[in-house]
């Protein structure tokens, strides 16, 4: 159950954000925010979950080429001491949006029906399938979401999060420092079940410079950077061990663009790290994005709808749920 200050908190946030979103959105235009009423924290799961807290991390056009090629030491920390593939494989068309939606709903965009990519009708376009938020929310677990493009509002259904934002206006778009400073302050009274981050700074690299340019990997090493303060907020706010985290990414890229078939473009790190996970690389595992919403699920002890087409990436993982 929440203490008084934190349902304060809670409260007090919500007048805050709608009140100064021209303010934080720093130049992009308005803000968007979605505060959920206070609700107590899941803490009875089912037996099953492998973890209480799930983060997953999601890098806008990262290349798992670019994890060694620019030297990314919290990334390369997690590869050594978790459980990863460079293989993973994302969707066509490798895009931002369809992409991301393949990542949270665990469909195919034959099934999911996102081919847009565009802030143009995103306040009015809801993304009706269920997803990682719908159904853990549904089910009591606290669900929140750190998006740094506009783009996703559509994701941002009413009733599946708990706390979500994104920036406002045409391209709106905020740097991983400004979204995990939020988030940083966010877990200082927060605890979720699932945390959903978004840093959007290579794609950006990559298109105004190339991918793999000297732009593109300072890029890099700031999401690096970002994830390395993440790691550390969420080690305060759950506790060492209690904690599972993926990093993943939506599309890669090569020269200025992305979403063909191309290899670089549709090629995607898979990195798995914490509580309950293996050391090693998945061998022989073919992973797809749509299998990250499946993991997620099922590492809170959370059945995935019957009809998704994504698979729980359990070789990741030490043990079955249940073993002991």
């Amino acid at each position: 159950m929440d203490s008084p200050p934190a349902a304060r908190y809670r409260r007090t946030l919500a007048a805050l954000l709608v009140a100064a979103a021209p303010l934080l959105a720093a130049g992009c235009g308005s803000a968007h925010y979605l505060v959920g009423p206070v609700r107590p924290m899941a803490t009875d799961l089912p037996p099953g979950a492998i973890t209480q807290h799930v983060v997953l991390v999601s890098i806008d056009g990262l290349r798992p080429d670019a994890i060694a090629a620019f030297g990314a030491p919290t990334l390369q920390a997690l590869t050594r001491e978790g459980s990863y593939t460079l293989r993973a494989s994302t969707i066509l068309p490798s895009k931002t949006l369809p992409s991301h939606t393949s990542m949270l709903t665990g469909e195919p965009p034959e099934r999911h029906g996102v081919l847009w990519n565009t802030v143009l009708s995103a306040d009015r376009d809801q993304i009706e399938q269920p997803n990682v938020f719908s159904v853990a929310h549904a089910r009591g677990y606290r669900t929140a979401a750190f998006f740094s493009k506009a783009k996703f509002h559509p994701l941002q259904r009413p009733g599946t999060l708990d706390f979500s934002q994104s920036p406002g206006g045409w391209f709106g778009r905020w740097g991983s420092d400004r979204t995990v400073s939020d988030v940083e302050t966010f877990l200082l009274t927060e605890r979720p079940n699932l945390l959903f981050v978004h840093l959007a700074d290579p794609d950006r690299a990559g298109h105004a410079s190339g991918w793999m340019s000297p732009d593109y990997g300072r890029a890099v090493s700031q999401s690096d950077a970002a994830i390395e303060r993440l790691m550390s907020a969420a080690e305060s706010a759950f506790g060492a061990g209690n904690f599972t985290v993926i990093v993943t990414a939506d599309h890669g890229g090569h020269e200025f663009d992305h979403g063909s078939d191309d290899p670089r473009d549709v090629t995607i790190p898979w990195i798995v790290w914490g509580q309950g996970v293996r050391t090693g690389g998945l061998l022989g595992s073919e992973v797809r994005t749509m299998d990250t919403a499946s993991t997620v699920l099922w590492l809170l002890g959370l059945d995935e709808p019957s009809d998704w087409t994504g698979t729980p990436v359990t070789a990741a993982f030490a043990a079955a749920p249940g073993a002991s």
